[in-house]
């Protein structure tokens, strides 16, 4: 239930209030509910900002939204514990260096370039690499050159997931891989390929050499941003059924009750049950549901 009140517009909340109770709430009452809501938990929110800027990693994407004529972007970021959603007006780095400021951990992201702006290390989403390696392999299926380079890349990715699979993303398990990464570097870097899409991964491997392996140094660092897809599904579920009638105050003030939906979500607690708490302590309240479903 309190999914759907995350992800409905408001129109679908007032038929369902309707129909399940018999509720007759005006769009205008709804929203004020929804403003003082996120008022009320705007100190919850700030908090869940700082632990980001803390967190040892931090998982990035964003997504555009419909304001106006115009289009905006939402930006999600999660340690797997704390989800932050962040509504800015373009998709500079400048929102990004002022939204992390302070943050010194691992930042995980796709290939999007504005993300090598954060001064700190990176890793780059090694699904997002297969998956365009895997594209361009369907369209050039009799290159043997690029076969082999996607066969070797494969290769090596699978052993270091296997070695995951076994002993979690621990580097004292993980560094044993270093010797085989840097063994692929120089023979791929060395080679000289003929075929045009062989020699773009190349290049595109030469760019990121130091930030595709990034996690086998570190403990508890994903090699994936799978996790910020995963949370950013929920607002292109909430874009998809909205009317497309969004303004910058009304998305960001949702914004502030879907990083705590999604906190919630990822801490295991109910997200009505904290609603109905009255607290604001998203944190206190997720150690004594953890100390409550123990006894």
């Amino acid at each position: 239930m309190s999914f759907w009140i995350i992800v409905l517009p408001i129109n679908r909340i007032q038929d369902g209030l309707q129909d399940l109770f018999g509720m007759s709430l005006t769009r205008g009452t709804i929203q004020e509910l929804k403003k003082r809501a996120a008022l009320y938990y705007e100190d919850t929110y700030q908090e869940l900002v700082e632990r980001i800027r803390k967190s040892h990693f931090v998982a990035v994407d964003e997504t555009q939204v419909q304001i106006g004529k115009e289009k905006k972007y939402i930006w999600v970021f999660t340690n797997m514990e704390d989800v932050v959603f962040a509504y800015s007006e373009t998709r500079e780095g400048s929102f990004l260096k002022d939204f992390l400021i302070g943050f010194g951990g691992v930042l995980v992201s796709d290939f999007y370039a504005v993300y090598d702006s954060i001064d700190c290390p990176q890793q780059k989403c090694l699904i997002h690499l297969i998956r365009d390696m895997n594209d361009d392999l369907l369209k050039n299926p009799f290159n043997e050159e690029f076969k082999n380079l996607v066969k070797d890349f494969s290769i090596l990715l699978r052993s270091i997931i296997e070695t995951v699979d076994k002993k979690g993303l621990n580097k004292v398990y993980l560094k044993k891989h270093s010797e085989d990464v840097d063994a692929f570097f120089r023979e791929i870097l060395k080679t000289k390929f003929e075929p045009e899409v062989a020699r773009k991964y190349q290049k595109r491997l030469k760019k990121n050499e130091g930030k595709l392996f990034t996690f086998l140094k570190f403990d508890d660092v994903p090699w994936n941003n799978n996790c910020t897809e995963h949370a950013i599904k929920h607002f292109a579920l909430y874009r998809s059924l909205s009317p497309g009638l969004f303004s910058a105050a009304g998305i960001t003030k949702y914004l502030v009750l879907l990083s705590i939906f999604q906190t919630c979500k990822y801490r295991d607690i109910p997200f009505l049950e904290f609603l109905l708490s009255g607290s604001k302590d998203i944190f206190n309240f997720a150690e004594g549901h953890v100390h409550k479903a123990r006894g």
